[in-house]
Formats: C-alpha cells, sequence, structure tokens
C-alpha cells in the first residue's frame, strides 16, 4: 500500500473513531459511513476519479 493510501486510511480511521466517540455513529452504521468517509478524504487529496472513456469518443 503507498504511503498516500496509508495516510488516507488512517485519516478516515481517525475521523470515524471521533464520530464514535462523540456518539454520533454507531457501530450499525460503521460499514457505510466508513466508505463514505474514506471516499471524501480519497477525493479530496487525489481529485475526483477519471471518467471512463467511451468506445466512440476518440479524437481523430
Amino acid at each position: 500500500m503507498a504511503s498516500i493510501d496509508e495516510q488516507i486510511l488512517r485519516a478516515a480511521k481517525e475521523i470515524v473513531v471521533k464520530f464514535i466517540e462523540n456518539g454520533r455513529l454507531s457501530p450499525t452504521g460503521f460499514s457505510d459511513t466508513f466508505k463514505k468517509i474514506y471516499r471524501t478524504v480519497e477525493e479530496t487529496v487525489k481529485g475526483p476519479p477519471a471518467a471512463p472513456e467511451e468506445e466512440g469518443d476518440e479524437k481523430k
């Protein structure tokens, strides 16, 4: 795992832990919330994912 990915994972984990400590997140909602937080942090750091090009959209 690359260093930037490790840092994203750590940041997402710290945010989720704070939410749990403050009572804003229960264990039942952990999975979905963690995924959303991770994707948000990743998108913030790396930028939005590139849109896949369609076959008919090639530039000539």
